[in-house]
């Protein structure tokens, strides 16, 4: 050895620098989100194992806006997501009531973590709590799902331009939400703001792609459960304010779904059951109403499904991928490209234009590619959050 060297063995009990850390804090809090929260978990967690890699601490809060176990802990479970670090159970409430206890509860939180990235997901209050308080705190904010447009005012549309303008990082599912975002000048990388707004695709495409082998071996023993045949059944989903709030809308609603030709699977969504029983309203003809499903389970019974009619963004597109006809019970979406190439039909919510919808028959397989991807969405994410932490 020379003078001054170090012996291997000397080396290897040499305590060695520690990688650099960066902190994550990931926030959700209904069923979509924990759909897109799984590829990114994955993805954090396949970064983690690489060697010289700065290791990345990832935290999730929960908020409790979906806290029964259907559609919560059984998302958890079935798509292997850690156990949230903090669980806010704000439970259910009015708009105002829910953002409040979430503000509330959320804001202690993030001051005591202060994290490098806050990243939300979708539209839900949840998404616009966290953003609203980031943008306070002064953390770095990143919008997964962002510039996704419907052109209403309803409240998940309010929730979505609310965190896309606050966000520093905008990641946008598609070409479509990318160019919503320069109409509203938030995509431009020399603004005051610091933003940046890239092109992922949809993470909910990772998620489907990832778990939809082990979603089919649900398939025949859900269609035995249920009593229903391959193609012979319609899955119906309802779950948005502006449907279940009004008794005379969700009526019209469920009669023209209940004189259709086929038996329809309905998943009662918890906001919807509590609508039902206050109105007295009783479920008949064709429709049988079961508890939520798994996401297993919803992905087997959407996949043999004849037709899908829902007015769930996330379920457009659960249909689009599987190729199965979907009606929207909306007049618009933020799921534009499906419309386009003939997989969704928006229905609107009369009795006449739903059945007038689902007689249409329409392909089963789309004119052109995916426009959300090629189901990579989750390492894009976390490539883009790796490279502006370092920016």
């Amino acid at each position: 050895m020379y003078p001054g060297q170090v012996s291997i063995r000397e080396q290897m009990l040499m305590p060695r620098p520690a990688k650099p850390e960066l902190k994550w804090v990931s926030v959700v809090g209904a069923r979509p989100q924990f759909v897109k929260l799984a590829p990114v978990c994955r993805m954090i967690d396949a970064h983690n194992r690489q060697a010289n890699a700065p290791h990345i601490n990832h935290r999730i809060i929960h908020t409790g806006q979906h806290y029964d176990r259907e559609l919560a802990c059984v998302f958890f479970e079935q798509m292997q997501i850690p156990e949230p670090n903090y669980n806010l159970e704000v439970g259910s409430g009015s708009h105002g009531v829910q953002l409040a206890r979430m503000l509330e509860r959320l804001e202690p939180v993030l001051s005591a973590e202060h994290p490098d990235w806050v990243v939300v997901y979708g539209d839900t209050n949840s998404a616009a709590a966290a953003a609203l308080l980031a943008a306070r705190l002064k953390l770095p904010l990143a919008h997964v799902e962002a510039g996704c447009r419907s052109g209403d005012t309803e409240p998940e549309e309010q929730n979505r331009i609310v965190s896309d303008h606050l966000s520093n990082l905008l990641l946008a599912p598609s070409e479509d939400a990318l160019e919503n975002l320069r109409r509203e000048g938030l995509s431009t990388e020399n603004n005051p703001h610091k933003r940046r707004a890239v092109v992922t695709g949809d993470v909910m495409y990772d998620a489907l792609l990832q778990n939809r082998g082990t979603a089919e071996t649900y398939a025949e023993r859900s269609l035995q459960h249920f009593g229903l045949s391959d193609r012979k059944y319609y899955v119906l989903t309802i779950h948005r304010a502006e449907n279940t709030a009004d008794p005379d809308r969700l009526r019209e609603i469920l009669s023209a779904v209940g004189s259709l030709d086929l038996p329809v699977l309905f998943p009662v969504h918890p906001r919807t059951r509590k609508f039902l029983d206050s109105i007295g309203l009783s479920l008949n003809g064709n429709i049988r109403p079961v508890a939520p499903l798994g996401y297993f389970e919803m992905i087997a019974m959407e996949s043999h499904a004849s037709a899908i009619l829902t007015d769930s963004g996330g379920v457009q597109k659960e249909a689009f991928y599987l190729n199965v006809p979907c009606v929207t019970l909306r007049d618009t979406t933020e799921w534009p490209d499906t419309v386009a190439v003939g997989a969704n039909c928006l229905a609107g919510r009369t009795a006449e234009s739903i059945m007038a919808a689902v007689a249409e028959r329409r392909p089963r397989h789309w004119s052109i590619s995916a426009p959300y991807g090629d189901g990579r969405a989750a390492e894009r994410i976390v490539s883009e959050l790796l490279v502006s932490s370092r920016a």
